[in-house]
């Protein structure tokens, strides 16, 4: 049973599958920038190089928790969800095992939560002072092209980043229970509605140098579908009720 969460402090959640040569440099990353977290919750979806024993053994030395998928659901969003649920600080900062999201910006991420100024803080590469550093110019051309049919859904210039902070309760609350593949972010604001405040804070988000992408074919593919279901829940809500009249028509008929 998942213990009750920790008034304001931050668990930081980081997927893993196959990250053994970036866990140890990303949690000492992280200690460095945010050396006051509770826990970095390490939640690994069935590595086979050696991730779980890396892992374990930075758990002597720093406050790290293994949590183990054998059998993973849901993808990259499961092992975040899975996360949260286990989670003991009451906001959780969520970010990539393989160095590309900057962990010196996890303070940035927390205090408009703290401040009570948004609801959830989430990295961009794509408002001023964001960057791509080290991107090919096709990658850069598909973020670009997600980011943009994402944003009349979000108004938020990046929601595909990856690299967010929310309260914990919040996130449980909105995120859906057939979230799939990498833009968890993304259903989540596409839930919060209208009202829910997300700031974005400029990033720069550096490609991987150690290990292989998780990107597929089947992740975009599945994200594709999500985008048109969130996009026609939306439209589904602005539907304007019938007038009295025509409603009455409608009962005449029925």
């Amino acid at each position: 049973m998942a213990e009750p969460p920790s008034p304001e402090t931050v668990s930081v959640v980081v997927p893993t599958l196959n990250e053994v040569d970036n866990v140890e440099p990303l949690v000492r990353q992280i200690m460095t920038a945010a050396p006051d977290c509770l826990e970095i919750l390490v939640v690994d979806d069935g590595s086979n190089d050696g991730t779980r024993d890396r892992v374990r053994s930075l758990a002597v030395q720093f406050p790290v928790r293994l949590l183990e998928r054998n059998a993973p659901a849901l993808g990259l969003s499961g092992a975040v969800i899975a996360g949260a649920r286990v989670a003991r600080g009451e906001i959780v900062v969520v970010m990539d095992a393989d160095l590309s999201h900057p962990p010196d910006d996890i303070p940035q991420l927390t205090a408009p939560l703290f401040a009570g100024q948004a609801e959830m803080v989430t990295g961009s590469r794509y408002v001023a002072g964001g960057s791509t550093p080290g991107w090919p110019l096709s990658r850069r051309a598909m973020s670009r092209l997600a980011a943009a049919l994402a944003y009349p859904l979000t108004g938020v210039h990046d929601s595909m980043c990856g690299f967010f902070a929310i309260r914990r309760a919040r996130l449980l609350e909105l995120a859906p229970d057939a979230a799939s593949g990498f833009k968890i972010a993304f259903e989540v604001i596409v839930r919060g509605g209208a009202a829910f405040r997300v700031k974005e804070i400029p990033i720069a988000f550096c490609d991987r140098t150690r290990g292989t992408s998780k990107m597929t074919l089947r992740v975009v593919l599945t994200f594709s579908v999500r985008w048109l279901a969130a996009a026609l829940r939306i439209l589904s809500r602005k539907r304007l009720p019938l007038k009295p009249a025509a409603a009455a028509a409608c009962e005449r008929r029925i």
